[in-house]
């Protein structure tokens, strides 16, 4: 049955001489495949098909398979600042693997299909992108349901196996204390929109990054090493 969807391009993998498997995020059934022939006559072009593309598809859904077929597809929204930014390129790698590897749900998600749009929105126009990384994934481990509750009176240390502040150290040994965990609880309440607050200083920030993935790969089954944290590093400084 044919259906109208918005989507969001993870991944392409190659499945053939002229066909891939598109791997993306739509808005009308969550995680999808769909078997894709790119470039040349009658295939979709290459440009399209590029991770974090946000897109229009007419999709054929047939319920009993697990990959479907795409009818029509056409850019959405182009981004204005992404493909001529190196550094807001290395962002998009990095986000582009975190979603990869973190989104499984295949049904629709309003919810998280309006937080990755407004993401990928904050970090194509946004002017200030040095603390985009550390509020990307705050924001979405409230989405996936472990976001750190907010500290009480006293409690200067976060404890990363339960999501809380605590005083002192937890017996696990997994916890993060000052100045991360001040920057961390600076950074709580913090949205897209205002991303220059709070100032952290780089090497604080590069190793605040490393925990907060640490963190999810402690909530999240499987999640694994990423590639881009290395390269993202270099590139924000």
């Amino acid at each position: 049955m044919l259906h109208t969807t918005k989507a969001i391009v993870l991944k392409v993998i190659r499945h053939g001489d002229r066909t891939v498997v598109l791997k993306a995020y739509t808005e009308e059934f969550g995680l999808r495949s769909y078997m894709v022939r790119a470039g040349g006559k009658g295939g979709i072009p290459q440009a399209l098909l590029q991770p974090l593309n946000r897109l229009d598809l007419v999709v054929n859904e047939q319920p009993e398979r697990d990959i479907h077929t795409i009818r029509e597809a056409r850019v959405d929204r182009p981004y204005k600042n992404v493909p001529f930014d190196a550094v807001r390129g290395t962002l998009a790698l990095f986000v582009q693997e975190v979603l990869y590897k973190v989104l499984r749900g295949e049904a629709a998600d309003p919810a998280m299909y309006g937080f990755i749009q407004e993401a990928l929105e904050a970090m194509d126009t946004s002017t200030e992108i040095r603390n985009y990384p550390l509020i990307f994934l705050l924001r979405l481990s409230a989405e996936l349901g472990f976001s750190p509750a907010p500290p009480m009176n006293g409690e200067d240390a976060f404890d990363m196996r339960e999501g809380e502040f605590i005083k002192g150290v937890a017996p696990h040994g997994h916890t993060l204390g000052p100045p991360h965990s001040t920057h961390l609880i600076s950074l709580l309440e913090v949205g897209f929109g205002t991303m220059t607050a709070p100032v952290i200083p780089g090497t604080q920030r590069r190793e605040l990054l490393d925990h907060l993935l640490l963190y999810f790969r402690m909530h999240i089954e499987g999640l694994g090493e990423l590639r881009s944290p290395a390269v993202l590093h270099q590139a924000l400084g």
